[in-house]
């Protein structure tokens, strides 16, 4: 038998991913078997736990191949030059233009949000999701802060506070967008 190349490997996990992708916006995550995607990207179930340990791992390579460089791109808003808010805002419009644009972020959003099952086996999946939440939250927060302290104004509301409603609001914009697309997601944003 002879060994893969590098490449050919790549190219097997890339079409895993996309198969994943297709699989789980079909049937859902919870309903879509390992062998189900092996299928769908015409490899062995073998092939999958190659390069997969469990669906759980498969889902999350999925996910951090669009929303990492969403979610990467709050980690040093609060620090860069200038108005830390000028910088979220300018951020959350980069963001959103590639949710709107990217149809491979909009099919991985639509899966995350409206096709996962929280159960038993996919509880990992849960907790990612929940520390992407805090951390950016915990983000979002330290703009708030300096903001405040630059401005040397006093926020409204505790920075935490406010970043959770900020959080929550760019979430449920995001989730209403998704479920029909009625309306237009980058002009909604550009708020400068």
């Amino acid at each position: 038998m002879a060994r893969r190349t590098k490449e050919e490997a790549l190219a097997t996990r890339e079409a895993l991913l996309n198969a994943a992708e297709l699989m789980f916006e079909q049937r859902g995550v919870s309903r879509t078997s390992l062998a189900n995607i092996a299928k769908a990207a015409g490899v062995t179930r073998g092939a999958v736990y190659w390069h997969f340990k469990d669906k759980v791992d498969l889902f999350n390579a999925m996910m951090e191949r669009v929303t990492l460089p969403l979610e990467s791109e709050l980690a040093g808003v609060a620090d860069a030059p200038g108005d830390p808010i000028d910088a979220l805002a300018m951020q959350l419009q980069r963001s959103v233009g590639q949710i709107a644009n990217d149809t491979r972020t909009q099919r991985v959003l639509n899966i995350a949000i409206m096709m996962v099952e929280h159960v038993e086996d996919l509880w990992p999946v849960r907790e990612r999701h929940e520390q992407a939440h805090r951390l950016n939250v915990q983000r979002v927060r330290e703009v708030f802060e300096r903001a405040s302290a630059l401005r040397h104004h006093a926020l409204p509301a505790s920075a935490q506070v406010l970043a959770e409603g900020f959080h929550a609001m760019v979430s449920g914009l995001i989730h209403n967008w998704l479920l029909g697309r009625a309306f237009d997601l980058e002009s909604t944003c550009a708020w400068r």
